[in-house]
């Protein structure tokens, strides 16, 4: 595993931050503290729990109390409430105080590093939350203040200088308004966390196959059809990440998503050990000479399509 600052605080997280929600819940106690373990041992340093559940939060708080508190980071998604309501969104002062109460009194850990609002719109959050973050920030339940989303109001919750760290989006074909909010946020000192590295558009192998294939030139009279030149063809595809030997597709996406310094660490998910460890040996891979480029030139002709 590797290490990256993290923001102003002088604190270091691993590239890679392991993400525990319902799912994993729904494994088990004792899976979701065996998957804890094993991303201890691989040198994870950085966890999140995606919703304020407290038998959750009781479990993560167990199995970090291992570890001497200051050198984990801890964060806890904000405004989806204990997260056993399907679509549930509360973004009131006393529903977010509440959620951070009731997740750090089940943990035992002391603080969380990162209190994350999920993708607020623009009215769905009230001054009088914002004071009473800043406010759990001051007592110290709280160290930063995170925003999550990808939505046009993620500009303007940036440009306030209300957070400390944006939670954003971010894969080999990310959107340029993506790119431009994560400079805007550098330029504002605010760390930056990314997830969704591995989208459907590009996960999607038999898809992206098929986007890679070369047309097939018609003779004179359509007979004799030849392939053009693969390299020409089809510039914007992404079929070779799955066509890259000794590599899968996930692995090069969450390898080229480590390659930019302004990320401080990638979210992951991972519903047992196995893939935990298959995961952590990324960050200490490096991408085939080319790659990059490679990717680079398709994301512009995608773009350009």
């Amino acid at each position: 595993m590797r290490y990256r600052p993290f923001g102003t605080s002088g604190a270091a997280v691993s590239n890679l931050t392991l993400c525990l929600g319902t799912e994993a819940l729904g494994r088990g106690r004792a899976a979701v503290s065996e998957l804890i373990f094993t991303a201890l041992e691989a040198g994870v340093n950085s966890y999140h729990l995606e919703n304020a559940d407290p038998v959750l939060a009781e479990i993560v708080g167990e199995a970090l109390g291992h570890v001497e508190r200051r050198l984990v980071c801890v964060g806890l998604t904000l405004g989806v409430g204990d997260g056993r309501r399907k679509g549930f969104r509360d973004f009131s002062a006393e529903g977010l105080s509440g959620s951070i109460d009731q997740a750090l009194h089940a943990s035992g850990l002391g603080w969380f590093d990162v209190a994350v609002l999920d993708e607020p719109a623009d009215d769905e959050l009230p001054q009088a939350s914002l004071i009473v973050l800043k406010a759990q920030r001051k007592a110290g339940h709280v160290r930063l203040l995170g925003v999550s989303g990808d939505a046009p109001v993620m500009d303007v919750y940036v440009s306030t200088g209300a957070f400390d760290v944006l939670y954003t989006p971010f894969h080999a074909n990310v959107e340029w308004r993506i790119r431009s909010r994560m400079r805007a946020a550098r330029e504002r000192d605010m760390a930056i966390f990314t997830y969704d590295y591995f989208p459907e558009s590009l996960s999607t192998e038999r898809k992206a196959a098929g986007a890679g294939t070369a047309p097939r030139k018609k003779g004179l009279f359509g007979f004799g059809a030849k392939n053009t030149d693969p390299g020409l063809a089809n510039a914007g595809s992404f079929a070779f990440l799955h066509q890259t030997p000794n590599w899968n597709a996930e692995s090069i996406c969450l390898a080229f998503t480590l390659t930019d310094p302004a990320i401080a660490s990638v979210m992951v998910s991972a519903v047992n050990p196995e893939r935990m460890e298959a995961l952590a040996v990324v960050p200490e891979r490096d991408l085939p000479p080319g790659l990059s480029a490679q990717i680079e030139m398709a994301r512009v002709g995608s773009a350009a399509a």
